[in-house]
């Protein structure tokens, strides 16, 4: 094989090579936009509403958020925590009917100091711990951003500008609360011995009691599920001020 022919060979080989290697660029840019808008899902609309439509400003920033936050695992919070955790937003939707802005105050609070037990950054980091959970927890993260958002408004009479409404408030609290259920929820391995534990007490007992019907209210927890119930007045929106 004369030198012409092997050059021409290698020509057309390295040709070869730099087209698959830009066709699977290519692919790989596609599926990289195809994967962030399924993990981030609202995010993603949001992050491009945010770059005023430029989808690559939006999906760099997407991808920023998971090269500094992708690799972060939650901590297991004690049963005993996620109890105390559980009980203090029962008492956040009970103050709603009385004080909405303190109540979300409380809730912006209370989120912030939950995320940072499962291993995200603190509250005094506020963007970075939402840019955190928003790789984690994107379908429900902007809860907590309106939630802080209107914790943080102005105040009637404060001069700096309108303060949020009661049903601003409400829509507010009740879109958080998905995020807290999501940060308070049991591990698989808690609710497989919670499921045991409940085994071994029912063959014991032969039947499981249920609590008396008069002690039920909308304000209860169920702890094995990490979900509370809102009180009626943030489903029925029957608050003062409203």
């Amino acid at each position: 094989m004369s030198t012409g022919v092997i050059i021409l060979l290698i020509v057309v080989a390295v040709a070869l090579v730099a087209a698959v290697a830009a066709r699977s660029v290519v692919a790989r840019g596609a599926g990289g936009g195809r994967g962030l808008k399924r993990r981030f899902g609202p995010e993603y609309d949001r992050a491009v509403a945010r770059h005023d439509g430029d989808t690559k400003a939006a999906e760099h920033e997407l991808e920023e958020r998971v090269k500094r936050h992708g690799s972060l695992r939650e901590q297991p919070l004690e049963s005993s925590a996620r109890e105390r955790y559980l009980v203090r937003w029962t008492a956040v939707q009970e103050q709603f009917v009385d004080s909405p802005r303190d109540a979300v105050v409380e809730a912006d609070r209370l989120i912030a100091e939950v995320a940072g037990a499962r291993g995200f950054p603190d509250g005094s980091r506020h963007d970075e711990q939402l840019d955190a959970l928003s790789v984690h927890h994107a379908h429900h993260v902007h809860g907590y951003r309106r939630v802080h958002r209107a914790a943080h408004a102005p105040t009637n009479g404060s001069g700096a500008g309108p303060a949020a409404g009661t049903e601003e408030l409400r829509e507010a609290l009740v879109e958080a609360r998905a995020l807290f259920q999501d940060l308070t929820a049991p591990d698989r391995g808690d609710e497989k011995a919670l499921a045991r534990g409940k085994s071994a007490s029912q063959e014991k007992t032969g039947k499981a009691e249920e609590a008396p019907a008069a002690t039920r209210t909308d304000t209860n927890t169920d702890s094995s599920r990490g979900r509370t119930h809102a009180p009626w007045a943030l489903n029925r929106r029957h608050v003062k001020g409203s």
